[in-house]
């Protein structure tokens, strides 16, 4: 019988981990779980960070951006006597259940605990959106939000200018970021790892734009799939605009949370303890189709991601 959860913020931060780690811990203290955070993830676990939570531990967080917990990354934790390590601690002392909120390797770090006698929950908190088993993951609003005001603002100055302005964004793994923010800002081109790319194509599109007269652009793409310094001094160097390349780098994880990040975040963290209380375990949990849902670790990292080419294609035809 679970008498004692933590909850550790892994990974990358988010904008609603604080909200999710409320809800977690409100959640549980009202079912009459003692409750217990461990800062800075599974780095702090075997450090024995761990710190006892009341209602007061998460006060006035619900609107904060990052995590309060701290977060780090530990590719150390796939070695299984590391794992043993972490489950000592935890046993030492007497927590029974671990809710980790973050991505893949996250949710890994929870199936490994599991598979050694830890009950655990996974959360899904990740600007990119790319956990296959959730229509949208916490962050994903706001970092969106962030690149829109960002691109509505750079398009002002490239229409006064006649410039073509690329925008880097997050998700190399995943276009989310990109296709999202393509369609919201009416990008005139949409540019992800998952759409075919080459420079001449991007080249030959704005020679055709130039014809017609227009005398700015937005492009926007995700990270790592070129070099798009290289890439602006090409087009300007080819096609006669103006162009300058914008990165808009770690400013789209900060800021306060949207409103929407911050229900899904304290719907998710309300139900991870709804699931503990009913024995689930090494299980993460998600939202379809507006609806909480349920999968099992394993299964989770299985599935295929969806595509978010559709939006980008809608986007390209919208130019």
């Amino acid at each position: 019988m679970i008498k004692k959860i933590a909850v550790l913020t892994s990974g990358g931060d988010a904008p609603g981990m604080n909200a999710c780690v409320r809800a977690v811990v409100r959640s549980g203290l009202v079912r009459g779980f003692e409750m217990y955070g461990i800062r800075n993830g599974y780095r702090g676990l075997l450090e024995d960070n761990i710190v006892k939570m009341n209602r007061h531990s998460v006060s006035e967080i619900i609107n904060r951006g990052g995590t309060v917990l701290g977060t780090a990354r530990l590719p150390e934790f796939k070695n299984i006597e590391v794992q043993k390590k972490g489950v000592e601690i935890l046993k030492k002392h007497g927590i029974d259940a671990l809710v980790g909120i973050g991505g893949d390797g996250t949710y890994m770090g929870l199936a490994a605990l599991s598979r050694l006698g830890i009950n655990t929950i996974g959360i899904p908190g990740t600007i990119d959106n790319d956990i296959a088993s959730s229509d949208f993951t916490i962050g994903f609003d706001t970092a969106l939000n962030t690149i829109v005001e960002c691109v509505d603002r750079l398009r002002d100055t490239s229409s006064s200018h006649q410039r073509c302005s690329i925008v880097e964004v997050m998700g190399n793994r995943c276009g989310d970021l990109a296709a999202y923010a393509g369609l919201a800002c009416g990008a005139e081109m949409v540019i992800t790892s998952e759409t075919k790319f080459s420079k001449e194509s991007v080249i030959d599109f704005l020679k055709k734009q130039r014809e017609k007269g227009k005398n700015h652009a937005i492009i926007i793409i995700s990270e790592k799939v070129c070099d798009v310094y290289e890439l602006a001094h090409e087009i300007m160097y080819k096609c006669g605009f103006e162009t300058r390349a914008e990165i808009l780098g770690h400013m789209q994880r900060g800021g306060t949370p949207s409103a929407f990040d911050r229900v899904l975040a304290s719907r998710l963290g309300h139900y991870s303890i709804e699931l503990l209380q009913q024995g689930v375990s090494s299980s993460c949990i998600g939202i379809i189709d507006n609806k909480l849902t349920c999968n099992s670790i394993a299964d989770a990292l299985k599935m295929p991601r969806s595509s978010s080419e559709e939006f980008v294609k809608i986007s390209n035809e919208l130019e």
